[in-house]
């Protein structure tokens, strides 16, 4: 079973979350609901690791890390 990394693990963390917050400008709130599903998808696809992917749903859940 892997283990979901929560410490930025990323170069250029900042610039990421700036692109993530530029990904939504100028849509509706429907369509970067459907922006952030989509991105959701293709990233739960990439790890392919149904533990660390339950994981993260808990985490984002607010659910106590297990």
């Amino acid at each position: 079973m892997g283990a979901l990394t929560v410490a930025p693990n990323i170069d250029g963390v900042d610039d990421v979350y700036a692109r993530l917050l530029a990904l939504h400008d100028g849509h509706t709130l429907e369509d970067s609901l459907r922006i952030a599903a989509r991105l959701n998808l293709i990233l739960i696809n990439h790890i392919g690791d149904r533990a660390v992917i339950d994981q993260a749903f808990a985490r984002a859940e607010g659910s106590p890390p297990r």
